[in-house]
């Protein structure tokens, strides 16, 4: 199973979001062998409006499953009308992905609340693919990125979410967005990766005083689920 995870288009009505996010969507458009699904971790709008959504819709049409989730950017009711339930899982040949919101509207930081913690417990407990492994993706890393602005807003109950990955060991790893960095970590024993954004690139501390790199092309990760449930991701750019 190959999985292609894009994060923080940003779209915002301009020339430069635009073309960045198309540029990302052709590239995969152009693989030599398609990825079996897109997914997409949050913060696709910039201002949460109904034409940034449309544009995003019309943007991100591939002739594969097309999986998202919000991000603090985003704004549900728009969101919902554009992509539907903030909440949504989706069984794909040899895996399972919960793609989840853990926004807080009007806030950086996210959390996983009583509500979505419970939707995931039933979808992991569900026997009917109780042997089918797992991916979780949401928008705010649950661990910090040793950056201040990530780790401002970062989830902010990681335990609860650690209880629910110890409750379901066939969850093989947890995937995010909203660093603008590509990055790698473990999480309550699972692998933890972070996309890379498609509107800009953050700078680490060691690596300059600007955070935001805006003349770094756009980015993805590519994550490759074998027969172990074993998951193996690749970071690109695209040109």
């Amino acid at each position: 199973m190959l999985l292609a995870q894009i994060s923080d288009l940003h779209l915002d009505g301009t020339e430069r979001a635009s073309e960045r996010a198309t540029r990302v969507v052709r590239h995969l458009r152009e693989l030599p062998r398609p990825v079996d699904a897109l997914l997409v971790t949050g913060d696709i709008a910039d201002h949460g409006t109904a034409e940034e959504y449309a544009e995003a819709a019309r943007i991100l049409q591939l002739p594969l499953p097309v999986l998202t989730c919000p991000g603090n950017h985003d704004v549900r009711a728009p969101y919902e009308a554009a992509f539907g339930p903030r909440n949504q899982v989706h069984r794909l040949p040899g895996v399972t992905v919960l793609m989840c919101d853990v926004t807080i509207p009007g806030r950086d930081e996210g959390r996983l609340e009583k509500e979505t913690r419970a939707w995931l417990e039933d979808v992991l407990a569900d026997p009917a693919d109780r042997d089918t492994p797992a991916l979780i993706a949401f928008h705010q890393p649950p661990v910090a990125l040793h950056h201040p602005l990530p780790d401002a807003g970062m989830l902010q109950n990681p335990d609860d979410l650690a209880a629910v990955l110890a409750a379901h060991p066939r969850v093989a790893a947890v995937l995010t967005g909203h660093a603008h960095t590509a990055a790698a970590s473990v999480f309550a024993g699972r692998p933890l990766l972070v996309a890379p954004a498609v509107t800009w690139t953050l700078r680490m501390p060691w690596e300059g005083d600007r955070p935001a790199d805006r003349d770094q092309p756009p980015a993805l990760a590519y994550h490759l689920l074998d027969d172990a449930a074993r998951l193996t991701t690749h970071f690109r750019v695209v040109p």
